[in-house]
């Protein structure tokens, strides 16, 4: 094994994923039918969602997808998120639909969530959607585990019998992915940590394939890893630098010392970022044909 983790590079392989989106969607105009439509609420301004709904745009963009962009005042209430909801379940031009999080105070994401249409729910995260992950049977898979599980594929990542673990339990992340590396098919032996894991850094070593959501930077030292693990570092952050000339640099979950144990790193950025976005286009061209019959 070399010196240094391979890099897995999210980055190429999503342009690959879009590249081949793209031809899908080219022969659906050619057969002279519309082509998939993503919906993207926004309530307030947030730089960082507005961030990420402008590259949401441009890959759908790029794979001929249409999006539309709707942006609600900050003050909206939830009975006019509701309604614009609604409208969006029943526009038949929308194929694809989302919320952008954070919301501002006052809004139950839970709610949210409920209002959406489970046939459009291309996040994956509407109750009936979640519940299909957790029976084996998902509809939708949350577009960041999604991307996690590409990752593995692509480089070749053994995962039946191995043991996984994945720090976080959250509903986008944590949760999902816990659920997609015990599936039949891939058959790992997940544990999954969180703020009351004790020694949180032995559990991990145990791990073949780590994951690591806690939203916490550089949480995960070389400590944490066993010799030859396949590490895949979900955060991302931006956090102070002085060194720099912006003053601040973006780093993960992970710190970049772990390249020098574990076998295959995802880089930030460039490693599970670009998939999220790739998983997402994946989600409503599925939701177009389904709802297409």
């Amino acid at each position: 094994m070399s010196s240094l983790a391979i890099s897995m590079d999210g980055a190429a392989l999503a342009r690959k994923k879009r590249s081949a989106l793209a031809a899908q969607v080219a022969e659906i105009e050619a057969h002279g039918d519309r082509r998939p439509c993503l919906a993207v609420v926004m309530v307030g301004e947030h730089p960082a969602s507005e961030v990420y709904v402008r590259n949401k745009q441009r890959a759908c963009e790029e794979v001929g997808i249409d999006s539309r962009k709707i942006v609600l005042p900050e003050r909206t209430t939830a009975a006019k998120l509701e309604e614009v909801v609604r409208a969006l379940n029943t526009d038949p031009a929308v194929d694809g639909l989302l919320v952008q999080l954070p919301l501002p105070a006052g809004l139950d994401p839970a709610a949210v969530r409920g209002w959406i249409d489970p046939g459009k729910d291309v996040d994956g995260l509407h109750p009936e959607n979640v519940g299909l992950l957790a029976s084996g049977t998902p509809r939708f898979v949350p577009c960041t585990p999604a991307g996690c599980l590409e990752l593995l594929r692509e480089y070749d990542v053994p995962t039946s019998g191995r043991r996984a673990v994945v720090i976080g339990r959250s509903l986008i992340v944590g949760r999902p992915m816990a659920a997609l590396l015990s599936m039949p098919g891939i058959d790992a032996t997940v544990t999954t940590c969180h703020s009351r894991t004790a020694d949180l850094a032995a559990v991990c070593r145990e791990a073949e394939i780590l994951v690591a959501a806690a939203g916490k930077p550089e949480l995960v030292q070389t400590a944490f890893v066993r010799p030859g693990a396949t590490v895949i570092d979900v955060g991302i952050h931006r956090i102070a630098d002085p060194t720099r000339k912006s003053g601040t640099r973006l780093v993960g979950d992970v710190s970049p010392a772990v390249a020098e144990v574990a076998a295959r790193l995802t880089p930030v950025p460039g490693g599970v970022g670009p998939m999220t976005i790739a998983m997402l286009l994946a989600n409503t061209l599925q939701a177009y044909r389904s709802r297409r019959g």
